[in-house]
C-alpha cells in the first residue's frame, strides 16, 4: 500500500513558531532607538537553539548574523554526509529559515518539508547539497538560499572542513559522533573535533571576521556540547571573541531534552562553557527562574517533565503523570549557583522565560525583553 499524500511529507518543527505572535505585537512594543538597532550581533550555535536568538534579534531590528556548528551527523544531514560526502547542511538550513524576511513565504516553509518518500530528508538540505555539488562551493550554495529566502542577515559555517565531534561522558566512556554524543545516557564532560586524518580543523575566516566586528555576542541557546561548544572548538573562534569589542551573552538553555547534558544545573552549564575556552569571557548569561533568585529561594525548575516525543506541541495543559517524571528536565539554578557564576565574571540575568502553551520553548516577548535589557546594560557600560 502506497503512503498516502497527507502522510509524505512533513513540516520540522521549530521553536521559532512561536514568534509569529511576536510578529503581530512588534508595533505596540517598546524597541531600540536608532543607535542600539545599529549594533552588530553574531548568533554562535546550531541545531534549534540558533534560530531562537536570530529571530530574537530580528525583531529588535539589529543587523544579526550567525556562525553554525558543522559537527552535526545525524538524521538527513547524516545520510547526506555519510553518501553523498556533503557538508553538514541541516543547521544551515534552520538559520536561513530563521533568517528569512517572510517565514509564512510557501518557499520558505517547503525548505523545512522532510519527506517520508526519501528517506525523511529535508527538502532544504537537499538543495544546499545539490547547490554545493553545482557551484563546487558551500558558502556559495548558502549565498544561494539566501537569495532564495531573502535573508535579513549571514549565515556562516564556522569551518568548512569535514569534522567528527568526540565526546567524554561523566562516567569516563568515550563517545564519537555528534549524534551519539548528543543521546548519551549520562552528561557530557568534555567534547572536542577532529577534520580528515585527525588533524585540526581550519576556521572559515568570514565567520571570525563576523564575529570580531560584532558588537554582541550571543551563544545559544541551545545543546551544550553538540552545538554550541562544536564553534569554539574551531582555531580562531575564541581568539575572535576575545578579540572583538563585542559584549557577550550565553543563553542557558531551558531544559534537558537529549542525554549530554542530563541532570546539569545552569552552573554546571556555565562551567562546561568556561571549561571549553569561555573563561573570564562571558559579560552576561540568561537564565531561566520561575521566582526570583534570593537568598531563601529553592533551585528553581521551570516546567514539568514532558517525554521528548511530546515536546514539540505539549502545552501545560497536555501533561499527565507519566510525562512528569521522563525525557525533559528543567534546569535549575539557585541563589548560591547564581552567586558563584557571578565570582567568575558574568552578571547573571534571571527571568520567567517560558512560554506559556508550549513548556520547553522560550517565550518570545520573554526573551526579546531580556535580549533588550542586555543590549541597554551593554551600551551603558561601554559608555
Amino acid at each position: 500500500m502506497g503512503i498516502r499524500k497527507t502522510d509524505a511529507f512533513r513540516v520540522d518543527p521549530a521553536a521559532t513558531a512561536a514568534f509569529s505572535a511576536l510578529k503581530s505585537a512588534l508595533p505596540n512594543l517598546r524597541g531600540l532607538d536608532a543607535d542600539e538597532q545599529a549594533l552588530r550581533a553574531v548568533v554562535i550555535g546550531g541545531g534549534t537553539g540558533a534560530p531562537v536568538s536570530i529571530r530574537t534579534l530580528l525583531s529588535l531590528g539589529v543587523t544579526t548574523s550567525a556562525v553554525v556548528a558543522m559537527a552535526d551527523d545525524g538524521g538527513s544531514t547524516g545520510v547526506l554526509r555519510e553518501e553523498a560526502d556533503a557538508t553538514p547542511p541541516g543547521d544551515i538550513r534552520k538559520c536561513l529559515v530563521a533568517f528569512a524576511k517572510d517565514p509564512s513565504d510557501p518557499l520558505v516553509r517547503a525548505l523545512k518539508y522532510r519527506f517520508a518518500v526519501a528517506r525523511d530528508h529535508a527538502l532544504g538540505n537537499l538543495l544546499l547539497t545539490a547547490l554545493e555539488d553545482a557551484c563546487g562551493s558551500f558558502p556559495e550554495a548558502i549565498a544561494i538560499c539566501e537569495r532564495l529566502v531573502d535573508a535579513q542577515g549571514h549565515v556562516y559555517p564556522s569551518t568548512l572542513d569535514h569534522v567528527v565531534l568526540s565526546a567524554r561522558t561523566r562516567d569516563g566512556r568515550v563517545l564519537d559522533g555528534q549524534a551519539v554524543a548528543c543521546h548519551s545516557k549520562t552528561a557530557l564532560e568534555s567534547v572536542w573535533l577532529a577534520a580528515e586524518g585527525g588533524r585540526a580543523p581550519r576556521p572559515y575566516e568570514p565567520a571570525l571576521q563576523a564575529i570580531r566586528e560584532a558588537d554582541l555576542i550571543v551563544l545559544g541557546p541551545g545543546s551544550l556540547f553538540t552545538s554550541i561548544i562544536p564553534n569554539l572548538l574551531i582555531p580562531g573562534v575564541v581568539d575572535a571573541i576575545r578579540e572583538s569589542r563585542g559584549r557577550v551573552l550565553f543563553v542557558c538553555a531551558l531544559a534537558d531534552v537529549q542525554g549530554e547534558t542530563w541532570g546539569l544545573t545552569a552552573r554546571e552549564h556555565f562551567e562546561a562553557l568556561a571549561a571549553h575556552g569561555m573563561e573570564g569571557l562571558v559579560d552576561y548569561m540568561l537564565v531561566h527562574s520561575k521566582v526570583p533568585l534570593r537568598a531563601e529561594s529553592p533551585a528553581t525548575g521551570s516546567f514539568a517533565a514532558i517525554s521528548g516525543a511530546d515536546l514539540e506541541h505539549a502545552s501545560t495543559s497536555d501533561l499527565n503523570d507519566s510525562q512528569l517524571t521522563r525525557g525533559v528536565r528543567p534546569i535549575s539554578i539557585s541563589y548560591a549557583d547564581m552567586l558563584a557564576i557571578q565570582s567568575r565574571g558574568p552578571i547573571v540575568i534571571s527571568r520567567n522565560l517560558v512560554d506559556s502553551e508550549r513548556p520547553t520553548w522560550h517565550s518570545p516577548f520573554a526573551l526579546r525583553d531580556a535580549f533588550q535589557n542586555v543590549i541597554k546594560m551593554s551600551r551603558a557600560r561601554r559608555a
